[in-house]
């Protein structure tokens, strides 16, 4: 039995959020730049987008750059920029082929004009999707968004069209930049570190997180999978008792 076959399908994660972490070191060990790394990196992302359609998993986010990013060196950071817009070009065909809705979540004012406008026209062009919902985090960090969201509430509240006894966890996550998905249920992160380097802090409460020590250059659906049948043989609890679990689980199937 393949590992895809021994995947549960009636028991998706709905939504897989994933950090790429490793481009960099997997280029070093080839003996090359780090931008040659980045470049490989793009078709790990085609063999995970595309097996996550396959699969039938609603929301994909993938962490492609963060706030943080922007203080790497120069020509680091112009050449992921046109690595960026160059696959997002090439990238709307086969998308849309694939049924797949792209959205982006981040500080856009901080990208280049070709970028932002090369990327305007990849989510107007795919707007129209209905299967897998890719969302790229591009200039993200989950402080800025925080900040951000704690900014918008304070200026709601001064103007009335929010009273501090409305604020609740509901209320907040329509304030964050993942409004419009469901909070991940699985996180992955590749090449073998071990923490979760300002992405998703607020929505990854509950997430189950998984830690591989494979570069994401290498990343293939196969590893894809075995996240998958680890997460799916974890008992998640959200903070109730195995018991408890176990009893709902035999109510709803009686």
């Amino acid at each position: 039995m393949s590992l895809k076959e021994k995947i549960d399908i009636n028991r998706l994660p709905r939504h897989i959020a994933i950090i790429m972490d490793g481009n960099g070191r997997w280029a070093k060990e080839q003996g090359q730049d780090r931008l040659f790394g980045h470049f490989h990196g793009v078709e790990s992302v085609r063999n995970i987008v595309e097996g996550c359609a396959e699969l039938g998993i609603g929301y994909l986010t993938l962490y492609a750059f963060s706030t943080e990013n922007w203080d790497r060196p120069v020509e680091e950071v112009t050449g992921l920029m046109e690595l960026l817009v160059d696959t997002i070009r090439k990238e709307v065909a086969t998308l849309n082929k694939n049924n797949i809705k792209l959205h982006v979540i981040g500080d856009l004012n901080m990208l280049p004009d070709y970028a932002r406008n090369e990327l305007k026209e990849a989510l107007d062009e795919t707007s129209h999707n209905t299967g897998l919902n890719l969302v790229m985090a591009l200039s993200y960090s989950s402080r800025w968004e925080i900040v951000n969201a704690i900014k918008n509430i304070a200026a709601d509240v001064k103007a009335g069209k929010l009273q501090p006894y409305e604020i609740d966890q509901d209320s907040i996550k329509d304030y964050l930049a993942t409004k419009e998905f469901p909070d991940p249920e699985l996180m992955i992160r590749t090449s073998g570190e071990y923490r979760i380097s300002n992405f998703l802090l607020y929505q990854l409460a509950y997430a189950e997180l998984y830690f591989t020590q494979v570069r994401w250059p290498d990343f293939r659906k196969e590893n894809l999978y075995e996240a998958i049948i680890d997460f799916q043989q974890r008992e998640r609890r959200f903070g109730k008792t195995g018991e408890q679990i176990s009893q709902q689980e035999k109510t709803a199937i009686s």
